[in-house]
């Protein structure tokens, strides 16, 4: 858990703001105080956007936020028939 990301959930929350926390800690924690929140969350390139619910809890930021784009496998190659 990243004490200044909670820190910063805690003051959104007196705030009453809902506007999305940006970060770059995908090895953060996810708290049960993160519920109902909306992250940014960078993925090498740029962020995006997750938003946390109650089966998130204990897992990290990182795992929902993909760091690469799979394009699919090559499959066959296009034959001239016979």
């Amino acid at each position: 858990m990243d004490v200044k990301l909670l820190r910063k959930v805690q003051r959104m929350e007196a705030s009453g703001a809902r506007d999305p926390i940006k970060t770059w800690a995908r090895a953060c924690t996810i708290v049960p105080e993160f519920v109902g929140h909306t992250f940014m969350v960078h993925n090498g390139r740029t962020h995006m956007r997750v938003f946390v619910t109650e089966d998130m809890v204990g897992h990290k930021l990182g795992e929902f936020s993909p760091t690469r784009l799979f394009r699919g496998h090559s499959g066959r190659r296009a034959s001239p028939t016979r």
